[in-house]
């Protein structure tokens, strides 16, 4: 079992990575935690047991719920059965799952604890760690929200073996991810070891930039275009192939503005093939749409903002010519 932690003073909290982690629930529970509730999906099918009374409340799938209305009928639900402030939820599953779960926490009673059992690839390396949560607006993804720290997540690979292959390939998007963000040549390293170096590079930015207020936004590397993809909604996306088609975008984009060469836009390429994701606009794809939406963006403070690569490494870039973003998305098409 491998141990990080994401340091945040008091309020650092540990990661376990590797096979069976979600059988250490019961130990990293708060203490004054008297009953837990249990969130999770039905697919999930992973059982725990947080060594107390708990009740368990089952989310649908979906992108429909990840939804305001999820989150009403969660709190509903925990405030008939009891649930105090010195008590704990539980999310077991993906980052739907602790998105909701952990929002849900965020303002229930202003605010309890939440533990996170992390049992997907896309989970473990991103969405379980850094205490973002939220969820989706008809008008954009993840809109609403709050941060709000997990007390620990549990990152059990084992069961990263019961996942469908698009799943476990939708989390290699993020991954391809952190290849440009300083991780290398992550596909080297043992499972265990891939998702803990991972943990580690989020754990850091984490703790250099809680809130988002800078270095952070370099988490949203490929991100833009990804979540415009998915709010259109049309497309037959998951979150790691819309963000892997991201990438590739935001590579092109940083080559028409001349931040990088024809070579690194190559490797953005060859990252993305190498993990059998795609690279390519879907087919139909509306530019005007997708333009829009973008702009959308929480990180577009001051017209299109994307995170693009340069001479020293991803940052943030604003405002981006619409023209050039254009141009970058026809050289994303199929």
């Amino acid at each position: 079992m491998i141990e990080l932690a994401v340091p945040l003073g008091e309020r650092t909290y540990p990661v376990f990575v590797g096979a069976g982690a979600r059988h250490e629930l019961a130990s990293v529970v708060p203490p004054a935690a008297a009953r837990a509730v249990v969130v999770t999906q039905a697919s999930v099918g992973v059982d725990v047991d947080p060594g107390c009374e708990h009740l368990t409340c089952v989310i649908d799938d979906g992108e429909q719920a990840k939804s305001l209305a999820t989150v009403e009928d969660l709190c509903r639900s925990w405030a008939r059965w009891g649930l105090t402030r010195s008590d704990v939820v539980v999310a077991v599953g993906g980052g739907l799952v602790t998105d909701v779960a952990g929002f849900a926490a965020a303002v229930y009673h202003r605010g309890v604890s939440v533990v996170y059992v992390s049992t997907t690839l896309l989970g473990q390396i991103d969405a379980a760690i850094g205490g973002k949560t939220g969820v989706n607006l008809p008008e954009g993804k993840n809109l609403v929200g709050a941060f709000w720290q997990p007390s620990a997540v549990l990152c059990d690979t084992e069961v990263l073996a019961t996942l469908p292959p698009r799943e476990l390939r939708s989390g290699l998007g993020e991954l391809a991810k952190y290849h440009f963000l300083g991780g290398g040549d992550l596909d080297a390293l043992p499972l265990d070891e891939r998702v803990a170096a991972c943990v580690q590079l989020k754990a850091d930015v984490v703790a250099a930039d809680e809130r988002e207020g800078g270095r952070r936004a370099l988490l949203n590397y490929g991100h833009t275009l990804a979540h415009a993809l998915e709010t259109a909604g049309r497309y037959d996306l998951r979150h790691g192939e819309a963000v892997a088609v991201g990438l590739v975008f935001a590579a092109e984009l940083a080559h028409t503005l001349g931040r990088i060469d024809s070579d690194r836009v190559e490797e953005h390429r060859r990252v993305v093939a190498t993990y059998d994701l795609p690279a390519t606009l879907p087919p139909g794809a509306d530019a005007d749409e997708l333009i829009v939406l973008m702009g959308r963006d929480k990180k577009a403070t001051d017209g299109l903002t994307f995170v693009l690569d340069g001479p020293h490494g991803p940052e943030v870039v604003a405002p981006v010519d619409e023209s050039a973003v254009r141009s970058a998305l026809e050289a994303v098409r199929p």
